[in-house]
């Protein structure tokens, strides 16, 4: 979306600010509400896998990147990092052009998961020795293993927040932060043993996939708008 001059000469911060009021019903409803749908399905799936299941396989990467209980806040902070790219979206179309996207993304990974369910395998922890890790385990069962959902989103939600903060003209920190805060959250998902190594590059791949489709279908249907208003 082309920024308009007067709020170029706006701070960033300003420009985000500014955003998160606009379709406001609509974000605060539409958010929650997918995310309860999503995890509805998620756990239906879940219980009702349509063929046995099937344990993933450990790597290299699995051995190297230790169990860390203190990754959880990161793990659970993925719900609070896919609220930001949707609050800060300028219009109805981008909100619907993200919410299809990433309800495409994640139909995608539940139908991987009812027809090749996976789990990942039992590690040698106590898991009562970790109050906070143990509530997780008995949450959210280790199936929906590949791809990783939680990879998934995250990947979907780092790219689009990077492009919104281009486009704010955000300095250099504050797209570093974004790459970082992303990145820990993938790690996470191996720290916290609710994955292994290949589900989170698989759930990269989707994740990174749809972002940059759906990213780039936005830039287009812009352009052709620009084009038209151009004609006019």
């Amino acid at each position: 979306m082309n920024t308009p001059l007067h709020q170029k000469s706006l701070s960033w911060y300003r420009q985000a600010a500014r955003l998160v009021p606009q379709d406001l019903v609509l974000k605060s409803i539409g958010i929650p509400v997918f995310i309860a749908v999503f995890f509805a399905a998620y756990f239906y799936v879940l219980k009702n896998p349509a063929y046995p299941v099937t344990v993933m396989p450990l790597t290299w990467l699995d051995r190297w990147i230790s169990f860390q209980p203190m990754a959880l806040p990161l793990y659970v902070s993925l719900w609070v990092y896919v609220s930001l790219p949707p609050a800060l979206l300028a219009n109805r179309r981008e909100l619907y052009i993200y919410a299809l996207a990433m309800a495409g993304t994640c139909l995608t990974g539940l139908i991987i998961f009812y027809f090749w369910p996976t789990t990942v395998p039992v590690p040698n922890i106590d898991w009562a020795l970790y109050p906070g890790m143990d509530f997780l385990k008995n949450m959210d069962a280790s199936g929906n293993a590949c791809p990783s959902l939680h990879v998934a989103t995250a990947a979907f939600s780092g790219f689009w927040m990077h492009q919104l903060l281009r486009r704010f003209g955000a300095p250099l920190w504050v797209c570093l932060f974004n790459l970082l805060w992303c990145i820990g959250i993938v790690y996470s998902t191996v720290a916290t043993r609710q994955h292994v190594a290949v589900d989170m590059w698989a759930g990269s791949a989707l994740g990174a996939f749809a972002a940059w489709w759906s990213w780039r279908h936005l830039q287009g249907a812009e352009t052709r708008q620009d084009r038209f208003s151009t004609a006019l």
